[in-house]
């Protein structure tokens, strides 16, 4: 008979013991009495440490009847049971635990490892099969969410490495030892990532560990794929000192003016709540709080400057930011409580370095992150098209030299100067390329003397491949530039920009590397990059070689 697979969230929990004790006094015993939850021990049935709470919240009424008996004019009314059991066990030395149900509100925040999911996703999900991507804009309180039910490359979701921190992952599962596995790779070979782990896991009991150990191997053995390696890239902060100079400069900034440094952000795990929720409720400094119908950060910050200094961290984490289904935030209709801390994201600065608070957690991106940038200039600087272009005579400007590689013959054609005007672009119009290769490649020269002069050609990459791929008269007056050149030729039916080659020659001609591009311009390439794969474009720099005048 075939081994029976469910979908599930796991999650895996930090700081407790891998004991029945241990487990059972982690949980809230208040909120266990409200469900009238009841207490069974698995050790026997699982083969491992284990128990599992069952229990019921039970409302007199559903929150909306109130609302619909006025809308209506009829009497109407039913009791809302909403079932909610929570397992828990530990394989080795780790603990886990698997809502059902409400179940998974029983999880103490606290203890959940906020990135256990995206761990195993970036090791095991296949990154030309994602399907969905969250990630948040440090500084900016900014989270985009982007969803492919079909599946598409990583590169074809625009992420800035650089200067963006993924918070979930989902995809296609890819080389994983799980109960699942045997299964009909249509039906189940999917897993989404974050704080969380959702994907099948095994039914029987001995299917289920076997399969939460295997997710741990992967976790703890495998190395990510290179292609979502950049998600690791950042780095939380574990020294105890440092987090402690982090918190204190964030109370000194929670007592001042808004300066825009602290935003509002949803925790990562509370999605699905957010988008639910009806109504608000601010504790924070004292026992009860204002009630709101949205988020209200101006109330949280002003709330926190009124705290003593030394004491403001400490308020918001001791707060709570309570969500509700119905707009009347009856006790009842609470569906999610977590401390406020968690609500905001803040951007702060030790002596060179930077640090984000997410999800009450500190992190820095920068630790590998030089190291990241380096690595992945020098993977777009190639020497393929260097052979076939001509030294560039220092006294020469532009035009000229795109001129000289055009009479090495070859097919190459000079475009420099070929302005194309739209109604969009009007005025001098837009330069599609400076040169034409032979295989329709686009080409942008630049003789670079300062990072500036290369920032301006960035912009004009990505303006020249965006009005050729969302511009019909654009297209057309391409085309029409290219046949009328000297030795022009017919683009093909349905051309499109496939590929994009820069060259440039810095400074005097020093060898364009890693090293001697200038660091802000390294940047500022990564991000175009990243623009041009997501329109499915790729991007080759070359490095030109400088010669003195012979005159």
């Amino acid at each position: 008979m075939a081994r029976s697979t469910t979908p599930r969230t796991l999650y895996r929990l930090t700081g407790l013991a891998p004991t029945i004790d241990a487990m059972y006094d982690a949980l809230d015993h208040a909120r266990l009495d409200e469900l009238a939850a009841t207490l069974d021990i698995l050790t026997t049935e699982l083969g491992v440490p284990a128990i599992l709470i069952d229990g019921t919240h039970v409302r007199a009424e559903a929150g909306w009847y109130a609302d619909l008996r006025r809308t209506t004019g009829k009497e109407m009314s039913r009791p809302s049971v909403n079932p909610a059991s929570l397992l828990m066990f530990a394989v080795d030395d780790e603990v886990f635990a698997i809502g059902y149900g409400a179940g998974y509100r029983l999880i103490p925040d606290r203890l959940k490892d906020q990135r256990f999911g995206l761990i195993f996703a970036v090791r095991r999900v296949n990154p030309e099969e994602l399907k969905d991507i969250v990630r948040q804009s440090p500084g900016l309180g900014k989270t985009d969410i982007t969803v492919v039910p079909a599946g598409a490359s990583v590169r074809t979701f625009g992420i800035e490495e650089h200067a963006q921190i993924v918070r979930t992952i989902g995809g296609r599962l890819a080389g994983v030892k799980l109960t699942v596995s045997g299964r009909s790779r249509a039906r189940v070979s999917s897993a989404h990532g974050g704080v969380g782990l959702r994907l099948h896991l095994g039914v029987e009991g001995p299917d289920l560990i076997s399969d939460v150990r295997e997710i741990s191997r992967v976790c703890r053995e495998d190395r990510p794929h290179k292609d979502l390696e950049f998600v690791e890239y950042i780095t939380q902060i574990k020294d105890e000192e440092t987090a402690r100079c982090l918190e204190s400069a964030l109370d000194e900034l929670l007592g001042g003016p808004d300066e825009g440094r602290v935003v509002g952000a949803v925790p990562a795990d509370r999605w699905n709540d957010y988008m639910s929720a009806r109504a608000y409720q601010f504790r924070i400094g004292g026992p009860t709080g204002l009630v709101k119908d949205e988020f209200d950060l101006p109330y949280i910050l002003d709330r926190a400057r009124a705290q003593r200094a030394g004491t403001r961290v400490r308020a918001l984490r001791e707060g709570k930011v309570v969500l509700y289904d119905d707009s009347r935030a009856r006790r009842d209709d609470a569906i999610s409580t977590t401390n406020a801390l968690r609500w905001i994201e803040a951007d702060l600065a030790l002596g060179e370095h930077r640090f984000f608070l997410l999800d009450e957690k500190w992190y820095e991106v920068g630790g590998a992150y030089l190291a990241t940038v380096r690595a992945q200039v020098e993977a777009l600087i190639a020497s393929s098209l260097a052979d076939d272009l001509p030294a560039w005579d220092l006294a020469h400007d532009e035009h000229r030299y795109c001129e000289d590689i055009e009479d090495r013959g070859g097919g190459f054609l000079c475009m420099d100067k070929k302005l194309v005007k739209t109604r969009l672009h009007r005025g001098n119009g837009v330069e599609i390329c400076d040169v034409l290769c032979p295989d329709d490649t686009l080409m942008m020269i630049k003789r670079a003397h300062r990072a500036g002069a290369l920032s301006h050609l960035f912009k004009q990459v990505l303006v020249a491949v965006q009005a050729l791929k969302y511009d019909a008269e654009a297209l057309a007056g391409f085309r029409d530039k290219v046949a009328a050149a000297p030795g022009g030729r017919v683009l093909p039916a349905g051309f499109q920009p496939k590929k994009v080659v820069l060259g440039i020659l810095l400074k005097d001609g020093a060898e364009l590397t890693a090293d001697t591009l200038f660091p802000f311009a390294q940047v500022a390439l990564l991000h175009t990059a990243t623009v041009l794969r997501s329109w499915g474009v790729e991007i080759e720099v070359v490095g030109i070689r400088g010669r003195a005048c012979a005159c």
